[in-house]
């Protein structure tokens, strides 16, 4: 089976809603997570994980910066924030070589939990 058929086999094993938006990239919807732009990318040698969360305030951005740093230290089991532009993103990469079901749900499901727990810290920031 070649990676490209792994991931589709690992996105439908854990019965998340996808769709091929391009070759070798493509869209989940966790509904158990609520979310709804997970983008994944192949780019052999490396599967990119890729959320868009918010965009950045307008004020209080160099606490809200420090706030992104903190919770990259301290609360992200996998990847990290990242700006992107002018939006808040969380990023992750895992090797597809060896990529197995258990480090891709986990990428999945640690995404989710970041966004359920750090959301209402990070929202405080708008005014």
């Amino acid at each position: 089976m070649d990676i490209k058929d792994k991931i589709e086999r690992f996105m439908l094993d854990m019965n998340l809603s996808f769709e091929e938006i391009e070759e070798n990239t493509w869209m989940i919807e966790d509904e158990l997570s609520h979310i709804d732009n997970i983008i994944v990318n192949l780019s052999d040698p490396i599967l990119l994980f890729r959320v868009k969360i918010m965009e950045i305030p307008k004020e209080n951005r160099e606490e809200f910066y420090k706030k992104l740093l903190e919770l990259n230290a301290n609360d992200l089991l996998h990847g990290a924030y990242a700006i992107e532009n002018d939006s808040v993103v969380i990023v992750d990469t895992l090797q597809a070589e060896n990529l197995d079901m258990n480090e891709f749900q986990s990428t999945i499901e640690s995404i989710g939990m970041a966004l359920t727990q750090h959301y209402d810290l990070l929202v405080k920031y708008f005014n």
